[in-house]
């Protein structure tokens, strides 16, 4: 198990972030584990270590974060007592962010909370459950005594609460990887937990174990590359965006790296599908979820630009020689990007705990749970989704075209942009029609994102000579030297000239039959 501070709302308040990697197995009541590391084929290990925990168990009275596969608990004994809330990180593995018990300790602490809102959305949250589990654990260790994977078996009694309570018992098996040991050990272990006639269990959690009756089971829909009709892929793509959207909240209010541009990635490529497929799902019915996500990311977008442009800018810096570095230009750039990431941050955090946020959330339930399909929908996906994806390539080439007509300057700085964003909704289309249609979206989509990431080159450097005759001018009034923002900004002018310069063989190439026949047959 991995252990790191964690960032942003977490920093100084104690939460610690913990990557728990295990699987858990049942139908072992006549296991015996006298002998776990010979059993399972380690050196050696060290055990049985006895524990009696005692957790009680938080949601809102419809399971809303248990549905959503997160948990948040309050456990007492062991060598972890505090606050756990446990958030979907991949397969097998989840983030585990903990608190000390502290003054608060029978309601969650505000700093977990906080994580849990996208999915909560207002609900109260009050205990559903109790358990309490008598544990045995061991450590598996190598020839040099280096800890493994830990193996756990419990003895678990759990009360559900609430207007019906049931209470129960069972014995299951955990086994949980330590710090840098790589996934493969568990495949391992599984092999021989299964010869001695351990199964699988059938919950990632206790608690998803024991509430089994009051999860409503999740709707069934055909994985994208096995979807045959056209309403099914693009619906299955919204769900998978609308997840990632979702998954990256709690992460953007702890700071986690990249995560405010993977969130805003998920908003754009919802929104771009809505707009592409409008003749699969209703175009009207749809185009105020569309605005609401258009606001999201924009919340979101100055963030993003705050740290694209503080790292656009010391990498460019960088490659100065000492002598070409005039006054104190890094503190100063330094100073600059933390008040404006600061207050970018602070916009960001106050969009996701607003009112309007939660409602564009219960917008994407609504529109995943009864979707504005239109006739196109029940068509076969191979034939009616590239008609689709024609109509966003259509797009793209009549802003390349209009750009192309514009003398340089702001306005054709601005026709490449449009033409940006045109090329951004195709290849999101393109993405998401691709587990369907296969190799030939495939081959459009690598060579769309390399005209898209010039058109982006280009675009970033619009951006940022302004910001850097703003730094020379401050820089003068302080009575400094403006010399280095004036050598960054010919560095920004040369970066833009040989985008653009690029952009035609680029172009050229994405626009070649092999890419584009499936959009024309």
């Amino acid at each position: 198990m991995s252990t790191v501070v964690a960032k942003g709302n977490a920093k100084g308040n104690g939460v610690t972030t913990m990557r728990e990697t295990e699987r858990k197995y049942e139908a072992i009541d006549d296991l015996e584990l006298l002998d776990p590391a010979g059993l399972l084929g380690f050196a050696s290990g060290t055990g049985p270590h006895e524990e009696d925990l005692k957790a009680v168990y938080f949601d809102t009275a419809d399971l809303r974060l248990i549905r959503a596969g997160i948990t948040l608990r309050r456990r007492e004994g062991g060598s972890d007592a505090g606050w756990h809330l446990k958030l979907p990180a991949s397969k097998d593995s989840r983030e585990e962010l903990r608190l000390p018990l502290g003054r608060s300790a029978r309601r969650p602490p505000t700093e977990l909370l906080a994580l849990t809102r996208v999915y909560a959305r207002g609900a109260a949250l009050a205990p559903v459950a109790e358990l309490a589990t008598r544990r045995r654990r061991w450590v598996l260790t190598d020839v040099n005594g280096q800890a493994l994977a830990e193996l756990v078996d419990d003895h678990v009694t759990a009360r559900s609460m609430g207007e019906q309570t049931t209470t129960v018992s069972w014995r299951e098996v955990e086994v949980e990887l330590a710090e840098h040991t790589q996934l493969k050990l568990l495949d391992r272990i599984e092999r021989r937990l299964l010869k001695v006639g351990a199964q699988r269990a059938g919950f990632s959690s206790k608690l998803g174990r024991l509430l089994a009756d009051r999860i409503p089971p999740r709707i069934s829909t055909p994985k994208p590359g096995r979807a045959r009709l056209a309403g099914q892929v693009v619906l299955a793509y919204l769900g998978a965006q609308a997840e990632q959207l979702r998954r990256y909240d709690p992460l953007v209010r702890q700071d986690a790296p990249d995560a405010v541009h993977q969130m805003r990635v998920a908003a754009r490529r919802m929104r771009s599908a809505l707009q592409a497929f409008g003749r699969i799902l209703d175009r009207e019915a749809t185009r105020e979820l569309t605005a609401e996500l258009k606001w999201v990311a924009g919340e979101l977008g100055g963030a993003r630009d705050a740290e694209v442009m503080s790292e656009r800018f010391a990498a460019i810096l960088a490659e100065f020689p000492d002598e070409l570095k005039l006054g104190p230009v890094e503190a100063a750039l330094t100073r600059s990007f933390e008040r404006r990431q600061a207050d970018a941050r602070d916009i960001a955090l106050a969009a996701l705990d607003s009112e309007r946020y939660l409602a564009l959330h219960d917008r994407i339930d609504a529109l995943l749970a009864d979707p504005p399909v239109t006739p196109r929908a029940s068509r076969n996906a191979k034939r009616e989704l590239p008609k689709n994806v024609r109509r966003a390539y259509r797009r793209v080439e009549s802003r390349m075209a209009e750009a192309d007509r514009q003398p340089s300057g702001d306005s054709r700085d601005r026709a490449l942009h449009e033409t940006r964003k045109a090329a951004k909704r195709l290849r999101y289309a393109t993405e998401a029609v691709q587990p369907t249609l296969g190799k030939p979206a495939v081959w459009l989509r690598k060579r769309l994102k390399a005209v898209q990431e010039l058109l982006g080159e280009h675009q970033d450097t619009a951006v940022s000579r302004p910001v850097l005759r703003e730094l020379a001018a401050q820089a003068h009034l302080e009575g400094g030297n403006g010399f280095t923002y004036g050598l960054m900004y010919a560095s920004e002018a040369a970066r833009a000239e040989q985008a653009e310069n690029n952009l035609p063989s680029t172009w050229k190439r994405m626009r070649k039959r092999k890419n584009t026949a499936w959009l024309h047959s």
